[in-house]
């Protein structure tokens, strides 16, 4: 029965593949790989011998038409990524909306992903989310920090290792330099590392520090401000004006 795979593959330490994710990948018709380059150097350490084909953002619109008709010719197709799970922030999507659409089962097997392991060790609160992404690069992108000013809930976002420190210093533009976040970068790698602080203080690290490698950050929400309530003495004095 065909059937597109999601395959997750690690995110730089190849201890976390999956044993089930081997299995797929080498019983596979057909791997469609992000770059096949990359992909071609984990799939050697594995011994996968399943041929690739091409599938990135520059020509998934083109191919998603060739690989439904593989598919509903009864091929089982595996979808990867350079790193992490596919559709995330990755090419994945368009296909898997294809997919479905066309009554082809998806299956998407869990594994590796960068922002989860950004947020769990984080020291923020986890239990509400909103995972954003890269942030537009012009256009829309003060749009969008005005509405992720009122956001209550801790954001998560990728950033590129040279826009970090423009990024730092919009959070502190929208956010306050006093706003608690974390960077996360190379992470599961042998030189993992993660920065926390208020934003001001980690834009100061990294000043210092260059940043490098694949990098997370994960930003503590709005916080929740009760109104103050007024005191007693307050409510007597109001009672009293209003009654001279």
């Amino acid at each position: 029965m065909s059937k597109l795979y999601i395959v997750p593959t690690p995110i730089g330490n190849l201890e976390d593949m999956t044993f089930r994710a081997i299995r797929i990948l080498k019983e596979a018709d057909l791997i469609l790989a992000e770059d096949t380059r990359t992909s071609g150097k984990l799939l050697k350490h594995f011994e996968i011998g399943t041929h690739m084909h091409s599938h990135h953002m520059h020509n998934e619109h083109k191919t998603i038409e060739n690989v439904l008709a593989r598919l509903k010719a009864g091929e089982t197709i595996a979808l990867i990524s350079d790193a992490g799970t596919p559709a995330i922030s990755d090419p994945g999507f368009l296909l898997t909306r294809a997919c479905v659409e066309n009554g082809i089962n998806v299956e998407c097997l869990p594994g590796a992903t960068a922002f989860v392991p950004a947020l769990v060790n984080s020291g923020l609160p986890n239990d509400k989310f909103v995972f954003e992404g890269f942030l537009p690069e012009k256009k829309g992108r003060q749009t969008r920090y005005l509405e992720l000013a009122e956001e209550s809930r801790t954001m998560i976002l990728y950033v590129s290792p040279h826009k970090l420190l423009k990024t730092l210093a919009e959070f502190i533009t929208y956010f306050g330099a006093d706003r608690q976040l974390c960077v996360s970068r190379e992470l599961s790698k042998l030189h993992e590392e993660n920065v926390r602080g208020t934003a001001q203080e980690v834009l100061t690290h990294f000043e210092k520090t260059a940043p490098r490698g694949e990098i997370v950050v994960v930003l503590a929400g709005k916080p929740f401000v009760k109104e103050a309530k007024k005191s007693k003495f307050s409510n007597q004095n109001d009672t009293q004006n209003t009654a001279s």
